[in-house]
């Protein structure tokens, strides 16, 4: 990370909505940096007061986010070439960490979905088993 933090980083660290190790990089300064401390204690002031610039009304509304459904179907498989290839991009990159959750939830729906459609299956043919068996009889 670098010495000296952007104002749209900080307000982006305001927002959670940085990559863990941006965070953490800039926690790490927070704690000994007095300067640094009072630039987000100004933009946090900032805010406060109403004065919003047009990037971080484009973070807090999450515009550059691809939506859930999208996702699902980046999970899938399912996107073309170029959309696929941003949300990678997003997701790695940018590390947007509200996307990447939205990510693993999908993919443990995914996964809890595919284990109660196995157990149904096997509920199924246990039960059909028998009733088979019986008419080679």
């Amino acid at each position: 990370m670098p010495e000296h933090f952007s104002d749209q980083q900080l307000q982006a660290y305001l927002d959670e909505s940085l990559a863990t190790v941006s965070m953490s990089a800039i926690e790490q300064r927070l704690r000994t940096d007095d300067r640094l401390r009072q630039r987000l204690v100004a933009l946090a002031e900032q805010r406060e007061a109403g004065v919003h610039g047009l990037g971080e009304i484009w973070r807090r509304n999450r515009c550059s986010c691809p939506s859930r459904a999208e996702l699902g179907s980046y999970l899938l498989d399912a996107l073309d070439d170029e959309l696929k290839s941003y949300i990678r991009f997003h997701l790695e990159q940018i590390g947007c960490r509200v996307c990447v959750a939205n990510l693993q939830d999908l993919q443990d729906q995914r996964a809890d979905q595919a284990e109660s459609t196995q157990t149904r299956r096997r509920r199924y043919f246990e039960t059909s088993a028998g009733y088979l068996e019986r008419k080679k009889d």
